[in-house]
């Protein structure tokens, strides 16, 4: 079931004690929000000629100005964290310092670091999961060291979706689509089907493609794309994915400009 007009709802100023965003049924009362996360991705911290210092803080101020204001519950950084140099993942890490809310990561092409590097740097694997309340995320990795463009390995996600079969939901993370619907996307049908067939896989996030801001449907299931908040291409804007899951077991996601016309590309389903 869909809400088509939620949307319009966030340009509304937040206000003392009101916990939902929400459009009511008619007769009911508006659905409170359960959980709020945000997806941002392609930061490429430290591309060469590009302001990376500044997309950084902004999206930072960004997203405490959200949680002081709508709340966030977590922030996903779905991959790209930085441009090429492994030891810019050092200078990344303490650039979040200032960041208000817990985040999570996915490892990007251009985050050509080890897996040892990794597991030392955020203390889990570039494929991991992790669970809160009903909802469960599971983080597949799209890439290696060398910056290569790979699939996900499905047998790691079947074991680990087969993990979450008792949660309402389970939203995926992939940096690189697997799906050749875009230019930088790569087919990956056996992936693709997993998702397809198992009932509470409610949406694939990617990044990867920064011309991307939209939803596109396989099948019966929602892959989003955030654009960008860094880099030197894509989308005119520098923006990221917001999500909301209410009490009522509806949800929705939608793209967010944080400078100019907000609201993009709403999209709304039932857990």
């Amino acid at each position: 079931m869909q809400f088509e007009r939620r949307s319009f709802l966030k340009l509304l100023p937040a206000l003392p004690g009101l916990t939902y965003l929400s459009e009511p049924e008619t007769g009911k009362s508006p659905a409170r929000i359960s959980m709020r996360f945000i997806v941002a991705s392609d930061g490429h911290y430290g591309q060469p000629d590009t302001d990376f210092k500044t997309f950084h803080s902004d999206l930072i101020s960004w997203v405490n100005k959200e949680k002081l204001q709508k709340g966030v519950d977590f922030l996903f950084f779905n991959g790209d964290l930085i441009h090429d140099d492994p030891t810019l993942l050092y200078d990344f890490k303490s650039t979040l310092g200032n960041l208000r809310v817990p985040y999570y990561v996915s490892r990007g092409n251009h985050d050509k670091v080890g897996l040892d590097v990794w597991q030392s740097t955020w203390g889990y694997s570039t494929n991991h999961s992790f669970s809160k309340g009903e909802y469960a995320f599971v983080v597949g990795d799209t890439s290696n060291e060398k910056g290569e463009y790979v699939c996900p390995d499905v047998n790691w996600l079947r074991t680990e979706i087969a993990k979450y079969s008792d949660k309402k939901g389970i939203f995926v993370f992939l940096h690189i689509t697997p799906a050749k619907w875009t230019v930088h996307g790569i087919e990956c049908k056996e992936v693709i089907d997993l998702f397809e067939k198992t009932p509470n896989v409610k949406a694939i996030f990617n990044g990867h493609d920064h011309d991307q801001d939209s939803t596109k449907m396989y099948g019966k299931k929602p892959y989003f794309f955030d654009g960008h908040f860094g880099g030197n291409w894509g989308t005119a804007y520098k923006g990221y994915r917001i999500v909301e899951i209410y009490e009522d077991s509806t949800w929705q996601s939608y793209q967010y400009n944080p400078t100019a016309a907000p609201v993009l590309n709403t999209y709304s389903g039932k857990s």
